[in-house]
């Protein structure tokens, strides 16, 4: 087996019979970070810099972690110069899946068969660069190549959502749809919580000083996003807290906050309980499918949030978070009610997250998430989901991609190790071969739209 070759990630001829049968599916990506405007302008991008890294916060920590200079990653260096310094070392990053997705997306969108190192940096420079300036590698053309006919942004609830409602009219090859993410309304005990509750108040004419408002005004966001084709809520939440409220306490709670008061640890975990069943209510009154992203410890890094803000590399996971029990409430609040799917950030959780996946039938488990999209994350899921609950009840892949050009590379990655661990089940006489093609088949497309979408 070649680096990438056809066989890669394939063990057996099982699986590499099963990757011919779902390998050029069309992609239903219901969770990415993508950037709409970039699509909807359609102009493209000026080097292989842009398009692989300058959004990338997995790239840039592997850059600090062999010693580049900050300065050559998110500093006012020259995006050439960022490019020849990633290429240095990037034969450091062998086995990270990182590794393997820039050199698919370098194979299949580029032609582009050189490894990445400092000796080919220039070459690829100008071959990629040469070619972006194509039709064809503008954004809406690559969609298409890579066969994307459905993608699932996230959004902020004081959206516009200008740029989806141009894609709609203008973009008739892909549906491209908001997806409905309220941290910020959660997140009472963090700075620009109060910002926030006041720009909602803005966005829908509502006196937000008061809880009764600023509920008012996200059920007109939530309103706004349906209209606009939203078919689910995404909901980051360090541990999840369940259990019932009144709305007279969430309401105190809600005006000392407010008023600039400090509130008790009980108290944000009440208000970040009762906003989420009334989140669950808002989602089962419109078919919404709910997504729980959990155990994500934010911006750990402390020297990077100062300087560069969010999203910047400086997150990590941690297992000693409670999920059972606080998940109860909710769970059965909604139970048979509401569709909702469980990612988690450790693979530490997957007991508890597939045992109660097992429990209740409208629960999923979601794709491996974050530091576990990589060959042996998912093909450890989606053994253990396959062992505990059902395979045929995962949810399918999501990219959770904040760059377009990688769509078509994870997507491909987790559909190859599906397929292995699917072809190792066969090939050990664990299950007949037709079946496996028909999960195959069910996961890599059929599985998001059919969770997803009620038509």
């Amino acid at each position: 087996m070649a680096f990438l070759d056809e066989r890669y990630l394939l063990e057996n001829k099982t699986a590499e019979r099963l990757y011919q049968e779902v390998g050029d599916l069309p992609i239903v990506d219901v969770h990415n970070h993508g950037d709409v405007k970039e699509i909807v302008d359609n102009k493209g991008w000026n080097d292989i810099w842009e398009v692989e890294a300058a959004t990338d916060h997995y790239v840039w920590e592997l850059m600090r972690k062999r010693g580049i200079a900050e300065q050559l990653i998110t500093g006012d260096v020259s995006n050439r110069e960022k490019w020849l310094a990633l290429a240095e070392i990037f034969p450091d990053l062998a086995g990270n899946p990182t590794y393997e997705w820039i050199h698919l997306d370098l194979k299949r969108r580029f032609g582009i068969e050189q490894v990445i190192c400092a000796d080919t940096a220039e070459l690829i420079w100008d071959k990629t660069k040469a070619a972006l300036g194509e039709e064809r590698m503008k954004p809406q053309q690559l969609l298409q190549e890579m066969k994307v006919t459905v993608m699932c942004t996230t959004d902020q609830p004081t959206s516009d959502l200008k740029y989806h409602q141009q894609a709609s009219k203008e973009i008739k090859t892909i549906r491209i749809l908001p997806t409905w993410r309220p941290d910020q309304a959660m997140n009472i005990e963090k700075k620009g919580w109060i910002e926030f509750v006041q720009e909602m108040g803005l966005c829908y004419e509502q006196d937000t000083t008061g809880l009764k408002g600023f509920l008012t005004a996200l059920q007109q966001s939530h309103d706004f996003f349906e209209e606009n084709g939203c078919v689910a809520s995404d909901h980051g939440l360090f541990v999840p807290y369940s259990h019932y409220l009144s709305e007279e306490k969430a309401a105190l709670i809600h005006r000392k906050a407010y008023n600039g008061n400090q509130l008790s640890p009980q108290e944000v975990k009440d208000y970040k309980a009762f906003l989420l069943e009334q989140f669950g209510q808002m989602n089962e009154k419109s078919g919404w499918v709910t997504q729980l992203h959990l155990g994500a410890v934010r911006d750990y890094r402390q020297k990077l949030f100062d300087n560069l803000g969010p999203d910047s590399g400086g997150d990590v996971s941690t297992q000693h978070i409670e999920i059972t029990e606080n998940l109860r409430y909710f769970l059965n609040r909604f139970d048979g009610r509401l569709k909702i799917v469980l990612y988690c950030i450790d693979p530490g959780h997957y007991p508890a997250l597939a045992t109660i996946s097992r429990a209740f039938p409208q629960v999923s488990l979601g794709a491996a998430w974050w530091f576990n999209d990589s060959p042996y994350g998912m093909e450890n899921q989606l053994k253990y989901i396959g062992t505990v609950d059902l395979l045929a009840n995962f949810a399918g892949m999501v990219t959770d991609s904040r760059k377009l050009i990688s769509y078509g590379s994870r997507t491909e990655m987790f559909r190859r190790s599906l397929c292995n661990v699917l072809g190792n089940l066969v090939e050990r006489g664990q299950i007949p071969a037709q079946l496996a093609a028909d999960l195959a088949v069910k996961l890599s497309y059929e599985q998001p739209l059919n969770l997803f979408f009620k038509d």
